[in-house]
């Protein structure tokens, strides 16, 4: 579908540019979280899908919710969300917990939701390009969940891969969560 990753994003940002504001998770991650109680996530932005109403349900559910804090060298650290008030201005203009905990506290999720351009019916996950994502799932240990967040048609059946990728296990949407690499 994709000769390269390159004009993949282009492709894929380029219709997200012209979407109508993007539909939240809640609903279908409220579906499928089961007893999960740590759940690492990320605060969207713009047409991404929206976890906005997902993260603040979570916090008021008890669950714990671990958000990203970007490092100036593109790694990811991890900080309790406070809720989304007490986030703080973060390096490129994403809204950061204020406390870090390190780039291993992603180990202790039950659950990962990270976000992607696109993803393949083999796992493959398409990022922005800047390897922060694959750096920190990478951390995350066998056996943990790792779903990416897209819309529907960015479930696609072939995307461009690199050796340093991560697999992700699932694609979760607005409408649904379709198990991925089966």
């Amino acid at each position: 579908m994709f000769a390269t990753k390159t004009a993949a994003r282009d492709a894929l940002l380029a219709a997200r540019a012209v979407r109508p504001s993007g539909k939240g998770l809640l609903e279908s991650a409220r579906e499928h979280l089961g007893a999960r109680q740590r759940i690492a996530l990320y605060v969207s932005r713009g047409p991404e899908p929206q976890t906005g109403a997902l993260i603040d349900w979570l916090l008021a559910s008890g669950r714990e919710v671990l958000l990203p804090i970007l490092y100036a060298d593109n790694d990811l650290g991890w900080g309790v969300a406070p809720g989304a008030a007490d986030l703080v201005p973060g390096r490129l203009g994403l809204s950061e917990p204020p406390v870090d905990l390190g780039a291993a506290a992603i180990a202790t999720a039950d659950l990962v939701i990270c976000p992607a351009l696109a993803v393949d019916r083999h796992g493959v996950r398409l990022g922005r390009g800047g390897g922060s994502y694959d750096r920190a799932l990478a951390r995350v240990p066998a056996g943990t969940p790792i779903w990416a967040a897209v819309f529907d048609e960015e479930i696609v059946d072939h995307l461009p891969a690199d050796p340093h990728d991560h697999p992700v296990t699932a694609a979760l949407t607005p409408t649904r969560l379709v198990l991925l690499g089966q």
